[in-house]
């Protein structure tokens, strides 16, 4: 149960956690999300009233003004979305230190993964797919300050967990399909570690790395005309996994 240490701000959520795990689970029950290393963000628009807040509440609307002109131009009246915000180098791999120092606020976007209320209406108590389903719904003609940070369905989630690692990504977020949201840690959200797990400076991979997994392969397409670039984790069971990263393309 979540437990406020204070006064928080009209409009704000507290934002649901995952809680550590061992490892990934598996299984059909579960999607796996690209865990983006950046700074948790709760996004409010009311009509042409746009506020962002940071994971405790604290106001980052004046931070990241292409997000703020992204939330506002949606065709919602009204919606409240949980994210990442995050500035990507040119390996289109989020990169904390950018957002620390706050070297390229300006083009610092959000990678949005949950739709908490939409017009008004409450969508916590409804499954996290048919939020996931709404939100992409909602973000298909959004403008680059927002992008739907779209999951993995594979039973296998170390073999996810793996791949996120060693293309040098902060690590993966394991989330059940039908788990309402809830302000606070919560069981249903988990984030896997371990010996695996790419911590600390996350050095730039080599090509050579990166396509060669033991029998499973990594393959990396791009970039395409909207700067974007597709990974495909190929498993040795002739499986396909695929996900669609940004690159730094300037408009």
């Amino acid at each position: 149960m979540f437990k406020p240490s204070g006064v928080l701000p009209a409009g704000f959520v507290a934002p649901c956690l995952p809680t550590k795990a061992a490892e990934p689970p598996s299984g059909g029950r579960w999607l796996h999300e690209i865990k983006h290393d950046g700074f948790r963000v709760i996004a409010r628009k009311d009509g042409n009233h746009v506020r962002l807040y940071s994971r405790p509440g604290n106001d980052l609307t004046y931070r990241f003004p292409l997000i703020v002109q992204a939330l506002a131009s949606l065709r919602s009246r009204s919606c409240v979305i949980d994210g990442e915000a995050v500035a990507c180098g040119h390996d289109g791999v989020a990169s904390f230190d950018r957002l620390r120092y706050r070297r390229d606020d300006a083009n610092v976007f959000l990678y949005a993964f949950d739709l908490i209320e939409l017009d008004g209406d409450n969508l916590r108590r409804e499954p996290l797919e048919v939020r996931k389903a709404t939100l992409a719904s909602v973000l298909a003609k959004a403008s680059r300050g927002i992008r739907f940070n779209d999951h993995i369905q594979y039973d296998d989630g170390e073999i996810v967990f793996r791949h996120a690692c060693k293309m040098g990504l902060e690590g993966i977020v394991s989330k059940r399909k039908d788990s309402p949201y809830r302000s606070g840690r919560s069981p249903d959200w988990l984030r896997p570690g371990g010996a695996g797990r790419a911590t600390g400076s996350r050095r730039r991979l080599e090509w050579k790395e990166l396509a060669m997994t033991g029998k499973n392969r990594i393959m990396i397409y791009g970039p395409n005309e909207d700067g974007t670039y597709v990974v495909e984790f190929r498993t040795s069971e002739g499986d396909v996994l695929a996900i669609s990263i940004p690159g730094t393309r300037r408009e």
